[in-house]
Formats: structure tokens, C-alpha cells, sequence
């Protein structure tokens, strides 16, 4: 270049760069509009049970458009971690895991947490396993009509699976784990690094603020990767203003992140000092509520999937997981992306999920002898006689009128209690309404190993039932 030249050609690119800013600067609001509107989480789906926050979502195939070719017996529920909201297994059509299962034709659950309240930081680890898991299984498999279902847990969801499937493995038919973090020796992790006991205590959070605010977690995550988080992205946004794909699938990813949900104290204590600092659970030495997390326990089908670049659960703190259960039937599929684009990367819906699909398919097939509750018409003549019994029945009643719709036995009726803890209120025995509606708080709370407060809650309910 001549060198007399050369302090004006540097001017030109100077001037043509900033043209071009200023440019893009000029679409800059446009990109933000698009971005405040944007959609996510957009397959349909109906709450199908409740309890506390949490809700239990069936998608609805019909209504998303979906027509498989095939249906599997047996329904799929998801369960994800408790940070975060779980629409990033649905963010975006194109890049939903709820809608490939349903395009391979499952019947698709997910458990939607909720934000905890500051009268729920007593929540453990026992009670969103063993209470509110072990209900939303029991919902779907008495809506499926099967024993056991498919679990496909992601991150911190897919550890406490494991613990579901070690106290229930008879209600577990497949065990799909997603980037779930199940071994902490070693393992390279950055979290398990900021979290060693040397230098962290998880108690002192929860003793400052209750439950875990979703900031201070949100903070951590982005601390991982600093630069990237909080200047790249950013960059590499402003220079796609233009391109409306690109902005839209930005803003999906930036609502997500932004929209954390705070963490029950106690289960996040629980969760950091055993699972994590001690590794209590690789080790088999891990306990809810004194009941061991047996290992020996998994023996159905297991399935890891692992993203070859997640820097928040690494490879080594899923993959040796497999060699420590006696199932026979033990697969890996590991995708080349991270964390997060195991459920919204192009590549892993256009690779992993299909296989994924494949995998629980095969393991999904009813036998004659897995089928529960189900209802075999009768013939003509059989069903007539059964409806002159009935109407004989109804006549007996003081009033001669209608049968009452209320069922007393139907314990599943009162708020809070699912078809688990209906079950344990029967083995300890209170077999109807009027039974709970009569018991006594304190006295109930120490058969069935529930709060008492729980307990009043569900007297009081069972009182307003039968009135």
C-alpha cells in the first residue's frame, strides 16, 4: 500500500464501519419489538392435575396438528429441573422435544414446578420425589392404564429420577436421563469447582434469604462463561438485526434465561451437600427421609443422553453412572453440543431426538399381561341384566331418587392428596372422605409421615366434601 495513501484508506474503513453502525443502530428498535413479542412453549396442552405450584401438562397432538404414523402404550412424562421454567423443551415448533415425541407418537406429560413461596423453603428432596413425582406418576399411569411409564428426567430433573426410579422402580418402565448430573469425584465441572465444601456453603444462602433467588443462581450460570455471556451474544446480536430468524430464536433463548424460578432452601442444601459435595449418590450412599436410594433398584431400561460440550453437567458426571446399576439394557447417545442444545440445537433435533424417539419405542410395547384397568364391554344381553340390577339397586334408597355422584371412597377427591398419598391413607386406615374428614391432624400426620399442617389441610377439605 502506498504509504502516503494509506492514513486515507484507513479513514475510508473507518467511515464505511461507521455508516454501517449507525445503520444497524437504526434497526435496532424494529429487532427489539420483535423481540419483546415473541412466542414460546406454543404446543397445546390442558393441567391435567395440580398440587401446591405444580401442575402436571398432557400435550394435545390433535390439537398441535400432529398425525404419527404410530402410538405407544406407554406415555412419556418429563421431568425437568426445579430453576428455570420447562417451555425450553418446547421453545420454539421447530426445536421442540415435546413435539418430536408426539410426532413419534407418545402420549407426552410434563411437569410444570412452579416458583416455590417462602412457606414452601421446607421443601426436601423426599417430598418433590416421593410426593409430588410418585403423584404425577400415578396420574398417568391410571390415565394410560399401565403399571409403569416412561421417566425421561433433564439436568437436575434426570438426578431425581434416578432417586424416583431406586424408591419405585416397579412404576418405572424406561429411564431416560438427559444431562443429568449423577457423579461428582472429580469430574472437571466448573460448578463442582465453585461448589466444594472447602470453599462453599449452601447454608449460608439459604440462611440469608429463605429460598434461593433465581438472580443469585442466574448469576453463577453466567459467570461460567463471562464473555460470552455478557458481551459476545450481544455482539453477534447487533450484527444480525436484519435477519428475523435470528432475532427470534435470539429473544426465545434470552426469555428463558431470564425467566428463573427461586429454589426451595432446604432441597437446594440437600441437593449441594449430598448429591454434589459428598456424592452420596453415585456412591449408593445417598437417603430421603432415612429411606436409602438403592442403586441395585435400576434394573429397567436406562438411557443417557449427554451433550459432548455441556460445561455445566460434563460428560464425567453422567457417563460412569451406568456401570453402577445392575440394569442389562444400558444405552449412551451423545450429541456434539452443550447444556442447552441438547433440546433446542438444530443438529440434536435433527439427529439425537429421532433415535431418542426410537430407543423408548422399543421398549414401549404393552404386553398382555402390563395392562391394568382395563374395561372389557360386556354383551347386550350381560350389559341389559347389569342395568336392571342397577335400577334395582337405585330404588333401594330412602328417597327412591338418583344415586348421590359423590363417591365417600374416592379419597384422590380431596385437594393435595393424588393417588399416592390416597394409598398411604388407606394403609394406615382411612378409606374414605368422612373417615379423613373425622381424623385427627396430629394423630394421622405420624401414620402416614406427612406434616400435620398437610394433614389439616386435607381434614378441613374432606370436611367441606362431605357437609
Amino acid at each position: 500500500m502506498n504509504p502516503f495513501t494509506a492514513p486515507f484508506e484507513a479513514q475510508r474503513k473507518m467511515l464505511e464501519s461507521w455508516t454501517e453502525a449507525v445503520e444497524t443502530a437504526d434497526a435496532a428498535p424494529d429487532g427489539l419489538e420483535r423481540m419483546a413479542s415473541v412466542e414460546v412453549g406454543q404446543t397445546p396442552s390442558e393441567v391435567v392435575y395440580e398440587e401446591n405450584k405444580l401442575k402436571l401438562l398432557r400435550y394435545d397432538a390433535e390439537a398441535a396438528g400432529i398425525d404419527p404414523e404410530e402410538t405407544h402404550d406407554v406415555p412419556i412424562l418429563v421431568v425437568y429441573a426445579l430453576i428455570n421454567r420447562p417451555y425450553i423443551l418446547d421453545l420454539q415448533p421447530d426445536r421442540s422435544v415435546v413435539r418430536r415425541l408426539l410426532e413419534a407418537g407418545f402420549d407426552v406429560y410434563l411437569i410444570d414446578w412452579g416458583e416455590p413461596s417462602m412457606l414452601d423453603q421446607s421443601l426436601t428432596l423426599d417430598d418433590y420425589v416421593n410426593r409430588y413425582v410418585d403423584n404425577c406418576v400415578d396420574v398417568v399411569a391410571d390415565r394410560a392404564g399401565v403399571d409403569a411409564i416412561n421417566l425421561l428426567g433433564y439436568c437436575m430433573g434426570g438426578t431425581m429420577s434416578v432417586m424416583y426410579a431406586s424408591h419405585h422402580p416397579e412404576k418405572v418402565r424406561n429411564l431416560g436421563l438427559m444431562a443429568a448430573g449423577l457423579c461428582f469425584a472429580g469430574t472437571g465441572g466448573i460448578l463442582e469447582e465453585w461448589g466444594d465444601e472447602e470453599y462453599y456453603s449452601p447454608r449460608d444462602v439459604t440462611g440469608a434469604f429463605g429460598n434461593v433467588p433465581a438472580e443469585f443462581l442466574d448469576v453463577g450460570f453466567a459467570l461460567m462463561d463471562p464473555v460470552n455471556n455478557y458481551v459476545a451474544k450481544y455482539t453477534t446480536l447487533y450484527d444480525n438485526l436484519d435477519d428475523e430468524d435470528f432475532v427470534q430464536n435470539f429473544a426465545r433463548m434470552e426469555r428463558w434465561l431470564s425467566d428463573g424460578i427461586d429454589l426451595a432452601g432446604s432441597t437446594y442444601v440437600q441437593f449441594l451437600e449430598d448429591v454434589y459435595q459428598e456424592n452420596k449418590l453415585y456412591r449408593n450412599e445417598l437417603e430421603l427421609d432415612g429411606k436409602h436410594v438403592d442403586l441395585g433398584e435400576i434394573n429397567m431400561p436406562v438411557l443417557q443422553v449427554i451433550g459432548q460440550y455441556d460445561h455445566l453437567i460434563p460428560p464425567e458426571a453422567s457417563r460412569p453412572f451406568n456401570d453402577q446399576v445392575p440394569s442389562g439394557d444400558t444405552t449412551i447417545m451423545e450429541e456434539s453440543t452443550g447444556h442447552i442444545g441438547l433440546s433446542v440445537s438444530g443438529k440434536s433435533h435433527a439427529n439425537l431426538w429421532p433415535n431418542v424417539a426410537e430407543w423408548f419405542a422399543e421398549r414401549s410395547v404393552l404386553d398382555v399381561d402390563d395392562a391394568v384397568d382395563i374395561e372389557i364391554e360386556a354383551p347386550d344381553d350381560e350389559r341389559a341384566e347389569e342395568a336392571a340390577e342397577a335400577d334395582t339397586d337405585a330404588g333401594d334408597g330412602a328417597d327412591g331418587g338418583e344415586e348421590d355422584a359423590f363417591d365417600d371412597t374416592d379419597l384422590d377427591q380431596v385437594r393435595g392428596v393424588g393417588p399416592a398419598y390416597a394409598e398411604r391413607l388407606r394403609e394406615a386406615g382411612v378409606g374414605t372422605v368422612s373417615e379423613l374428614a373425622a381424623a385427627d391432624p396430629e394423630t394421622l400426620a405420624d401414620r402416614v409421615d406427612v406434616a400435620p399442617s398437610r394433614i389439616a389441610d386435607w381434614v378441613d377439605h374432606a370436611g367441606e366434601l362431605t357437609s
